[in-house]
């Protein structure tokens, strides 16, 4: 008889110990902590700070600079192992939120926080996913993956919905997101504690310490390229939109910020589906055609409608455009179709995200200067026609395999 419940279901999934625990609670605790600070950070450095359009692109442009210099990170440090790593990563993580809780809301020192903090961030990325496979039972690779991004996934809505609560109950201002910003830095501390209870010393992926190039994946490398692009525009543009120009507070911005989280959660299943039954070919060149739907309806809804109707459509296209980017599945896929062994696969997904982060660097920047120069109407219709080179390349492609009932 097969056992039921969370527990037993951990227990067949990762190999008895204490570590596979420590792992989840700390991914659960920096969730939760990650929650409160990314469900405030866009009010605060729009509120607080006082970065405008341009400046917002700055600071993303340095948040990105971890992601880019990752590979070399790895590469300077492979001698150490994950468990090292990953607890390195705690720290910077610490120190970064302690940092957002007891530095003056400056300029340069807020975006210097906002780059410790990612710093720890990239590093725990791949950290954890060494771990949790390092600690699965064999054949339970992909539930011991499932289990850990539930965990942070659990985190940060429990997060998100601290937030809105509290600033819907709270009286806004540098006070309280200092307060709730320290609650995340105390958060980070448990995580950071927990994380120095993790024994033994495995093997960091080496796949994460090299570039792969192979000329058979240059349109895979190439459609990274587009999607790093488009999808930066609305990651790092899309909520400053609503509180710049909608004047949406903190709780409203957290709120949908998890709302489009519990929408990805049921759509991701669904996405997979959909990519099996008609193709990757095929998903790749919808999810893109759809995405300059939602980039009008950001761009000009405020041209068409009430402010009031505007706002709603921009929160329903911010949602939207969540959910089709769950369909960046399919260039894994196709990745997968390319690659003669499992190994290629990851080195070849690895450097795809390198390229994706070098990209979103100066998209961060020159997405700044268009919205302040020339408006935010022509940063979304850039995105629209980033979503149509996309699905233009995409059409391209020679597919390996037919789709399933094709």
């Amino acid at each position: 008889m097969k056992k039921s419940g969370l527990i037993p279901r951990l227990k067949e999934t990762f190999f008895e110990g204490k570590n596979y625990k420590i792992l989840l609670m700390s991914i659960l605790v920096t969730g939760l902590s990650y929650g409160l600070y990314k469900g405030m950070l866009d009010n605060y450095l729009a509120e607080i700070v006082g970065l405008g359009e341009m400046e917002r692109g700055v600071a993303e442009f340095f948040r990105e600079i971890p992601g880019v210099v990752l590979v070399l990170i790895l590469a300077l440090f492979y001698m150490l192992s994950a468990e090292t790593m990953y607890k390195a990563g705690a720290v910077f993580l610490l120190a970064g939120m302690g940092m957002m809780s007891i530095l003056p809301p400056g300029k340069v020192l807020v975006i210097l926080s906002i780059t410790m903090y990612s710093l720890g961030e990239h590093i725990q990325i791949g950290m954890k996913n060494t771990l949790s496979l390092k600690y699965a039972r064999p054949g339970h690779g992909g539930a011991a993956l499932g289990a850990q991004n539930s965990a942070s996934q659990i985190g940060t809505l429990v997060g998100y919905i601290a937030v809105v609560v509290a600033f819907s109950v709270l009286a806004g201002g540098e006070g309280t997101y200092k307060l709730f910003f320290a609650v995340a830095a105390v958060l980070a501390a448990i995580s950071a504690v927990m994380s120095f209870r993790i024994t033994g010393k495995s093997e960091t992926d080496s796949t994460k310490r090299r570039f792969y190039f192979h000329k058979k994946y240059t349109k895979y490398y190439m459609l990274e390229m587009f999607y790093g692009a488009r999808k930066q525009v609305f990651f790092t543009f899309g909520p400053y939109v609503l509180i710049l120009f909608y004047k949406a507070d903190a709780a409203m911005i957290s709120l949908l910020f998890a709302i489009s989280a519990v929408t990805c959660f049921f759509a991701s299943p669904i996405v997979g589906k959909i990519i099996d039954r008609i193709g990757y070919k095929t998903v790749m060149i919808a999810d893109t055609l759809i995405l300059v739907i939602v980039c009008f309806a950001y761009g000009f809804a405020h041209r068409i409608f009430p402010e009031n109707v505007s706002f709603v459509i921009c929160c329903c296209a911010y949602i939207l455009d969540a959910v089709i980017s769950l369909a960046s599945m399919a260039s894994n896929v196709y990745v997968q179709d390319l690659a003669d062994t499992q190994e290629e696969v990851k080195a070849t997904i690895s450097t795809g995200v390198s390229i994706n982060h070098v990209i979103t660097v100066f998209i961060a920047l020159f997405g700044g200067w268009i919205w302040q120069t020339l408006g935010m109407e022509l940063l979304f219709i850039l995105s629209a026609l980033l979503g149509l080179g996309n699905s233009a390349y995409a059409a391209t492609i020679k597919t390996k395999r037919k789709a399933v009932n094709e």
